[in-house]
């Protein structure tokens, strides 16, 4: 056994820290998850692990979903995942080195092209981990864009988890992250806004569109304060709301991140999933991942190849952007055959779908006396509230219904944020009205009458 560190050098470490013991760096995390599996069967032949394992998937209840919060149940083309069952997509190794294939690369700089088409962007990499991850980095990327500042600006409408994350990665950097109130129509406050830019001491501010409450921010009055006061503006979209929306290259975006779970990727209980990152081409070469592009051999023939790869395997430590060490290929090429098997109008017929769905359900539910909190335009996602949303959101998944993501663990007391995409059917969203009637009207009694 090697062991990279000696005694000595462990307790300097450990004294640094302020640590007494190598156990303590774990103590902040549940000692549950820390013990070995307990309880397991008995070893079991190959027929035997099957039978068990088929009445332990037999125990999974299936949900009729009416969540989002950065994950959609879409409809997914059967030829997507049929294609990408391929070997060559399915088993190819990650395509950051130089045997990288040909045909790899060329779906990926047609991934980057597309990405580009929908954020009204410059130029975009091979794809992130996830739209979090995506985001965290596009903040680090403006750090070094603007070069000053020691605050990072975000709006209460961007994805709580996707804070947190960034939260995260600016661990060690000793800036100031501020979060900017929503008003009363659920979108950014400009006021609160322009006085946390005005100083020069920021220098990143991300927005989300639509927000995580699905309502639509004012991009356009946001970009204008982002070049006021000389703040790279990064906006975290929403793929299919791009088909029917401006993309925030138009408004002068800097940098354009999201995730694409929705383009032809299963909930897959939470991934893999896969970010895009787009930006300006003159800061290019400060954007983390790598970058396909297209050339030219020493006989003349197209070629397409890594041209930009700039995480510190590849250059000095020092000039690394990153240290992103791959991307989703995968999922990355699921996106992009999404994008191909629908098309421009394909996309915008699935955002149409579920904004009317999500008309038609909204409505439904305010004649139940459920209220929506704000006042401002939102899509296909929209929040609610109720004195019992709480507990109406327990009994519908015992009936079978994924009621909207609980908001009281984010703040917002009595709040569900209900989605509806162009999966859902018109009975489904009539089974689950008839069903909240039933629970409302029945309160206190079970619920558990036959759909």
């Amino acid at each position: 056994m090697f062991l990279p560190h000696s005694d000595k050098e462990v307790n300097e470490i450990l004294q640094s820290l302020g640590l007494s013991s190598l156990e303590d760096l774990f103590s902040h995390i549940d000692p549950s998850l820390l013990e070995p599996p307990r309880n397991l069967p008995e070893p079991k032949s190959e027929e035997e692990l099957r039978r068990y394992f088929k009445e332990l998937a037999s125990l999974n209840r299936p949900l009729v979903y009416f969540a989002g919060g950065g994950a959609y149940d879409r409809i997914i083309l059967s030829a997507i995942w049929q294609i990408l069952s391929r070997g060559e997509f399915l088993t190819a190794y990650t395509p950051y080195q130089a045997e990288a294939s040909q045909g790899t690369l060329q779906a990926l700089f047609e991934y980057q092209t597309l990405i580009c088409e929908l954020t009204g962007m410059d130029c975009a990499n091979a794809s992130m981990y996830d739209g979090g991850s995506a985001l965290a980095e596009a903040v680090l990327m403006a750090r070094a864009i603007k070069g000053r500042g020691k605050r990072v600006v975000l709006t209460e409408g961007i994805n709580p988890l996707y804070r947190q994350v960034v939260q995260t990665y600016l661990f060690g950097y000793n800036d100031e992250i501020q979060v900017v109130s929503l008003t009363e129509e659920g979108t950014t406050d400009l006021n609160r806004l322009e006085g946390l830019l005005k100083d020069g001491e920021c220098h990143a501010l991300a927005v989300q569109q639509p927000n995580f409450f699905g309502f639509l921010e004012p991009l356009k009055e946001i970009s204008y304060l982002a070049k006021k006061y000389e703040v790279p503006l990064v906006v975290v979209a929403d793929p299919i709301a791009l088909s029917i929306l401006k993309p925030p290259g138009s408004f002068g975006a800097d940098i354009v991140v999201g995730e694409g779970q929705q383009m032809g990727a299963f909930l897959n209980f939470g991934g893999p999933y896969v970010g895009f990152f787009a930006t300006k081409m003159e800061y290019v070469r400060k954007m983390p991942g790598r970058l396909v592009g297209l050339a030219e051999d020493i006989e003349g023939r197209r070629a397409f190849t890594l041209v930009l790869q700039t995480r510190e395997q590849h250059i000095r430590r020092e000039r690394a952007t990153s240290n992103i060490c791959t991307n989703q290929n995968l999922i990355a090429l699921a996106n992009l055959l999404y994008m191909v098997l629908l098309g421009r109008e394909g996309m915008r017929e699935v955002a149409i779908q579920s904004l009317s769905k999500a008309m038609y359900l909204k409505e439904k539910l305010l004649s139940l006396g459920f209220e929506i909190p704000f006042s401002g335009k939102h899509l296909w996602e929209f929040p609610v509230k109720h004195p019992k949303a709480q507990e109406l959101h327990q009994k519908l998944i015992e009936e079978g219904f994924l009621f909207g993501i609980r908001l009281d663990r984010f703040g917002y007391k009595d709040q569900l944020l209900i989605a509806v995409t162009e999966k859902r059917t018109k009975e489904e969203m009539d089974q689950l009205v008839e069903r909240l009637r039933y629970n409302i009207s029945h309160e206190g009694t079970s619920s558990s009458t036959p759909r």
